[in-house]
C-alpha cells in the first residue's frame, strides 16, 4: 500500500477498535476525498475488489457512507461513487463512544464477578 505513515497509523488504531482491516483502510482513504469509486480505493489502498465491496457494505450498514450509481460507457462492472455521509470527526466520535461503552460494560462485568468472591 502506498499510503502515508499517518494514514497507516490511523488505520491501525481503527483496526484495534474492532473495525475490519479492509474497512479501516477504506475509511481512512475516503475521509479526505469527495466522491470516489471502488476502483480508486482498490488502486490506492492495494485492497482487492471483494475486500472493497465488503468494506463498502459494512460502511453503508453503519450509515457512514452513501452510494451513487454513476453513468458508464459500455459493458463491464458497474461504477458507483461513494462519499462519507457525515464529517469524519463525527464518525470517530461514534467509534470512541462505542469503545467507551465497551470499557464500561467490561468494568461492570468485573464488578459483578467480584460479588461472587468469598
Amino acid at each position: 500500500m502506498a499510503l502515508s505513515e499517518e494514514v497507516n497509523k490511523l488505520a491501525k488504531y481503527l483496526m484495534m477498535s474492532d473495525i475490519p482491516r479492509s474497512v479501516a483502510y477504506t475509511l481512512v482513504y475516503i475521509k479526505d476525498k469527495g466522491e470516489i469509486t471502488s476502483v480508486e480505493i482498490e488502486r490506492e489502498t492495494g485492497l482487492r475488489q471483494p475486500e472493497v465491496s465488503i468494506a463498502m457494505q459494512w460502511l453503508r450498514r453503519k450509515n457512514w457512507i452513501v452510494k451513487r450509481n454513476m453513468k458508464k460507457e459500455g459493458k463491464g462492472r458497474p461504477i458507483h461513487g461513494y462519499k462519507l455521509s457525515r464529517d469524519f470527526n463525527e464518525i470517530l466520535e461514534e467509534i470512541i463512544n462505542e469503545r467507551e461503552k465497551k470499557i464500561d460494560d467490561i468494568k461492570n462485568t468485573i464488578n459483578q464477578l467480584k460479588n461472587f468472591k468469598d
